[in-house]
Parts: C-alpha cells; sequence; structure tokens
C-alpha cells in the first residue's frame, strides 16, 4: 500500500464519533534537573516518596485540543469488563479498532472521572456507557460532580442482567458498527434523576445486633427504582452470594437461573411477609400507610423508568377511568407500586402492579431493619426516615426505531394520527402530454380525497382508492362513469399517491423507453413539512416492492436525472445505498442533461457527507467535471465546506494513483 502513504486519513464511515489523531497532544513526563534534584537529597524520603505520588498522579500522559465541528459528534467509550458476566473484556479491543483508542477507557483502570476531566472541553460530546445500569449510573454521578456544561448525552450498551435503562431507551445488542451508528443518529431525550436523603429513626425499638444491618444505603442517587422487601431481599442474598464466589456467576444465564432459585426458596419462607407492619409511606402530603396495610402488600417500587426487573413493566397501561397517566422518565414524577406475591408472579407474563401513586416527593419511615436496593444495588437497612425527592435530569440517548407504527414512550409520534391524500387518476395520453408541467398535470387529474391512518403502507392506501372507485360508481360520477380503472393501475408519485386509468401497462412487463412511471418520481419532496419524513419512509418501502417486481433502478426522466440524483434532493441515506448496492455501477457517473453534474457533483453542493461518503467508496468518479468545469471538490469549496472538500481531494489523488498504476499494468 505504498500509493497511500501520502494519503490522509478519511476516517471512514465512523468519521463524526472519531476523535480525529490531530487533537491528541502527547505530553512528555516532566524531569527534574540536576539542581532540583540536589535539593531534593536534603528532604527527609517520606516527604520526597509523597510529594513523587502526587506528582505522577496529577500528570497525564496526552491533553485533548479539540477544534470544534457542528457536524462532528466526538465519542467516550466507557468499558464495565466485569459486566454481564466479563462480557466487556471482550469488546474493548473491539471499540479500539473501530475507534481511536485515546477515546475507549477501561472503567476498572480509575474510572471513568479521568476521561471526563480530559474531553470536558470537547462540543458535541456523547458517551456509550458498556456495562449494566450500575455502569451507566456510575457514569451520571460522575458528571453530576464535575457539572460539565452542556452536559454530555449517555449511550448504553447493555451488558449486565437487567439492563432495563437500555430497554427504555431501545438499546439492545447489536454490532459495534451499528451501536456506533445508532449512537449518532440516536434522539436525545431527558431522564429524571432522583435524590435519596436519610436520617435515623429514633421512633423505632432496639432490635437484635445484625452483622448485615447498615445505617447508609448503597447510593443516595437512583435512575431506575428504588425497592424494598421481596425483590431486595433475592437481590441482597444473589449480591452476598456473587461476593462469596464469583467464579460461579460468570453468565448471565446462570445468574437468571439463581435469582430464580433464591427467589423460590424466599417465597417458601416468607420472609417479607409483615413488611406492611413496619412501614409508613407519605406521597405528596397524602398518607398511603393504611392502603399498603390493608393490600398485605409484600414490595414496594418507587419507579422512574418503564422497566423493572429484566424487561417487565410494572406500571402497565392504565385504562382511562384510572387517575393515573402513562409513566415516562422526563415529566418529574415518580411512580409508586405495591406487590404481592402473586402479582410479583405474573410480572413476566404481562401482569402489573398495585397502582398506589404518581408523586414529586416520598418520605418513607422504616421501623425495622428491612432489605432494600438502590438501582440494584442492594443492603439492609437500619430503620430510617428516608426522603426521595427530584435530583435533576440527565441527557440520554434514545435509539431510534426506524419504520415502526409503534410510537416511543418519550419521543413524538414517527407518524400522525390520520393523513388527508389527495388522490389524482392520470391516463397515458396526459401523462406523455403534460409529465413536463406538474401542476397542469395535477389540475387534469383531480379526483378524490382518501383518510388513512398515518402509518398506512400503499396496501392499505389501494384498498381505500378502491372503495373511493365504488363510491363513485354509487354517485355515478362523469369522471368514473366513463370509464373504470384498469386492473393494471400502479402508483405513479407516492408522496401524493396518484393512480393511473386504462391503458397503464403493467410495471413488471414494461421496457423502461415506453415506461410511464418514473421511480424517481417517488421521491418528491412533500409539499407540507410534516410529511416529508413519512413520505421518505413510504417511497423506500415502495421503491423496494417496486425492485422485487422487476422495475429497472437505472431509470432517467426526461432531465437525464436518476434515482440517486433524487435521493439525494432529499437526503435520503436509505435509498442511496440501497440503489448502490442493487444498481449497476454506471450509474454513479450519469449527468444531467441540463448542467452536466453527476450524482455526487449534487451532494458535495449539498454537502452531504455521508452520501459523498457512500457514492466515493462505491466508485463514483472524482475527476469528472461538470458543463462548468466543476469536479465534485469545487463543487464543496463553493458550499464552503472545507472538510469535505479536503475529503474529496484525497480520494480524487488517490482514485488518480490507481489510474496510473492500472495505465502501468496494461
Amino acid at each position: 500500500m505504498l500509493q497511500q502513504i501520502e494519503e490522509a486519513c478519511s476516517l471512514g464511515a465512523h468519521a463524526a464519533v472519531i476523535v480525529p489523531p490531530t487533537w491528541i497532544i502527547r505530553v512528555r513526563r516532566p524531569q527534574s534537573s540536576l539542581k532540583s534534584s540536589k535539593k531534593k537529597k536534603r528532604t527527609s524520603f517520606k516527604r520526597k516518596s509523597s510529594k513523587k505520588g502526587a506528582e505522577e498522579a496529577r500528570w497525564k500522559p496526552f491533553i485533548v485540543r479539540p477544534i470544534p465541528s457542528q457536524l462532528m459528534k466526538p465519542l467516550l467509550v466507557f468499558v464495565n469488563p466485569k459486566s454481564g458476566g466479563n462480557q466487556g473484556a471482550k469488546i474493548i479491543q473491539s471499540f479500539m479498532w473501530y475507534l481511536n483508542p485515546r477515546q475507549v477507557f477501561d472503567l476498572s483502570q480509575g474510572g471513568p472521572k479521568e476521561g471526563l476531566e480530559m474531553y470536558r472541553k470537547v462540543h458535541n460530546l456523547r458517551i456509550l456507557a458498556c456495562g449494566g445500569d450500575g455502569t451507566v449510573g456510575w457514569i451520571l454521578s460522575t458528571l453530576d460532580q464535575l457539572q460539565l456544561n452542556p452536559q454530555p448525552a449517555v449511550a448504553v450498551l447493555p451488558l449486565g442482567t437487567g439492563n432495563d435503562l437500555a430497554r427504555t431507551l431501545n438499546w439492545g445488542g447489536v454490532t459495534v458498527s451499528k451501536i456506533l451508528s445508532h449512537v449518532e443518529d440516536g434522539n436525545i431525550v431527558q431522564l429524571d434523576r432522583w435524590n435519596l436523603h436519610l436520617e435515623p429513626n429514633p421512633e423505632a425499638g432496639s432490635e437484635e445486633k445484625d452483622e448485615q444491618v447498615t445505617d447508609k444505603l448503597p447510593l443516595d442517587v437512583f435512575n431506575n427504582y428504588f425497592s424494598l422487601g421481596f425483590d431486595a431481599h433475592v437481590t441482597l442474598e444473589f449480591h452476598e452470594s456473587r461476593e462469596a464466589n464469583p467464579e460461579k456467576f460468570n453468565s448471565r444465564f446462570r445468574n437468571k437461573m439463581f435469582y430464580a432459585g433464591t427467589a423460590f426458596s424466599d417465597f417458601l419462607m416468607g420472609s417479607s411477609k409483615d413488611l406492611a407492619k413496619h412501614i409508613k409511606v407519605v406521597c405528596d402530603g397524602a398518607d398511603l400507610t393504611s392502603k399498603v396495610q390493608e393490600l398485605k402488600l409484600q414490595c414496594l417500587v418507587f419507579l422512574n423508568i418503564p422497566r423493572y426487573c429484566a424487561g417487565t413493566m410494572p406500571w402497565g397501561n392504565p385504562s382511562e377511568h384510572h387517575d393515573f397517566e402513562p409513566q415516562r422518565h422526563d415529566d418529574g414524577c415518580i411512580e409508586v407500586i405495591g406487590f404481592t406475591m402473586t402479582s410479583l408472579a405474573t410480572l413476566q407474563v404481562g401482569g402489573h402492579g398495585e397502582r398506589l401513586n404518581q408523586c414529586r416527593e416520598v418520605t418513607l419511615t422504616t421501623y425495622k431493619s428491612i432489605p432494600m436496593q438502590v438501582d440494584g444495588e442492594p443492603c439492609k437497612l437500619a430503620p430510617s426516615t428516608i426522603h426521595i425527592s427530584l435530583r435533576n435530569q440527565a441527557n440520554m440517548v434514545q435509539k431510534t426505531k426506524r419504520r415502526t407504527s409503534i410510537p416511543l414512550l418519550n419521543d413524538q409520534q414517527p407518524f400522525p394520527e390520520r393523513l388527508r391524500i389527495r388522490v389524482n387518476r392520470i391516463s397515458m395520453h396526459d401523462y406523455e402530454a403534460l409529465h413536463y408541467h406538474k401542476e397542469k398535470l395535477k389540475e387534469q387529474s383531480r379526483w378524490g380525497l382518501i383518510v388513512v391512518p398515518g402509518d398506512s403502507d400503499l396496501e392499505t392506501c389501494r384498498i381505500h382508492i378502491e372503495r373511493l372507485q365504488e363510491a363513485g360508481d354509487e354517485s355515478k360520477s362523469k369522471m368514473l362513469s366513463s370509464q373504470r380503472l384498469s386492473p393494471k393501475w400502479c402508483f405513479l408519485d407516492f408522496t401524493e399517491t396518484v393512480s393511473t386509468s386504462p391503458g397503464m401497462p403493467d410495471l413488471t412487463h414494461s421496457p423502461v423507453s415506453t415506461l410511464p412511471f418514473n421511480l424517481a418520481s417517488a421521491m418528491v419532496v412533500p409539499a407540507t413539512q410534516e410529511s416529508a419524513e413519512q413520505s421518505q419512509v413510504i417511497s423506500f418501502c415502495a421503491l423496494m416492492d417496486l425492485h422485487k417486481q422487476g422495475a429497472d433502478l437505472c431509470v432517467q426522466d426526461s432531465a437525464g436525472r436518476t434515482l440517486l440524483h433524487h435521493a439525494v434532493d432529499v437526503a435520503s441515506k436509505e435509498i442511496v445505498r440501497y440503489v448502490i448496492d442493487n444498481a449497476p455501477t454506471d450509474i454513479l457517473d450519469v449527468t444531467e442533461k441540463e448542467n452536466g453534474e453527476t450524482v455526487l457533483h449534487k451532494a458535495a453542493s449539498m454537502c452531504q457527507r455521508t452520501i459523498c461518503h457512500y457514492l466515493v467508496e462505491a466508485g463514483a468518479s472524482l475527476m469528472k467535471t461538470d458543463l462548468q468545469g466543476d469536479t465534485p471538490k469545487h463543487r464543496a469549496e463553493k458550499a464552503k465546506d472545507s472538510e469535505l472538500a479536503a475529503y474529496l481531494e484525497n480520494r480524487q489523488h488517490y482514485q488518480m494513483i490507481q489510474r496510473e498504476d492500472q495505465e502501468t499494468a496494461v
């Protein structure tokens, strides 16, 4: 690879999250001078060693000098190697391979503080926490201590046993490359965090001394849940067994089997059956103690996120006649839920607990030592009074779910509830005469309106259009009574659902030269901004369906524009990637008739870096000029995107070297 020695690295497909090597400044270890070393001889050995230790602690091997860029989202990766049966140790090397090794940190080597301090001045910083929910809490607490402004958003690669916070934010275990893409594209949402203020309860009676009892909680803040009773007792026994024999808890399956066995034995012993007699619960001033005792609850959970106990949803979906709202992790309210042994057993099959309250403050008083857990960290707490109040809100990265009709819990709905779509009917004659004048074509072809659910696919729209025709036949409309739709009618423009009249040939049997349907019209930007995103999703799905039916992806419109030109117009990365993967490479360098620009010229003009990278990697020419004599690099320079221009220049140089090598070989 000698020809690449002088080539600047483009950082590849994950360039937006990679810390460039130019940001890393190596720092040499300070060396004392001869004069200072003589002075040190006079001091005592104890003082000398302590001073040297302080200097070693302050010294860091490198510093970070960032160059801010709006398009970059530099990522810090913190890996807990002990999470999930020591899985974390296996992925550290993978992240170091994909990223700059200086942005990957092992949490067993001093925790997250040092890395966060190094990168505290980096703009648009994001964090990936690789571990369980406890690892995420550790990083969020460190961010609180450092008071970074603005606070970086945290994404999660789940490696633990429960991973309830990761499930809430849609994260799951996939390949490292996909995780990096999801972190870059994810939405930033808020996560409520809650304080736990503890005071001893002087009213409680004396108890027999127990070595397990403590007067402090493991954590003074929680992100997921705080609970007491049966579930905390099971977690405490698991924790103690793992501390005694860590080699027996090296897999998620074994851990879950131990949980199940411990829960069953505790159920038989009835360890938490008298919980309700020894606590007092006050939520926003309302005393719930009598209700807790009446229901004979054996477990009490204060829940911040919808998920609990490895994916269950204990709050459920309250119906309209209840006084409760659906649960959210950013509303400043905490859900109070009670469980009996029966309701706990039904959690794994879709059941829920007893909804007690949604409140902003809680005062919990205990009159005996009770097992408790804070985000999975258990203890047996001496009689105390615990005040729960909102601490702050943390920025989290929520993985986006594409092409789904189910709205995310705390995200905006991806589709409107209903869509009103105007349907136009176009004959072959009208299309051939007016396809250059889209507005006139619309006026000639107006037919009616259909109303469909916001997440409808094309087949649903087809059914509604057929019904529209039937309704027209019943009313004996002049337009419809004169001519019925052909059984072979198809969609022309998916952003406006236009149908065609008889004479329209079947798409799968039409030669490209006479095909009245232009695939590129599927990507016309809709008139209203609110339907633009839905339109792109429908266009992409429709494009795949039509390609499977035999449509030619190399089709061009009258101006010589290809599918790729139209995909760049609407910035659809999915369509660009699909066409590149499924069409001949000749399509990459097709030029428009009017200005002679290729799709790479257009993408460079619009500063679409990811699409430019896709096209260059697929083999698009960087040396081709348009009618003005501009290369794609010149287009990027005119758009004042210096980084994109530098990238294209480097790749252009590489292409020239490749061409020279090929000519030499010939």
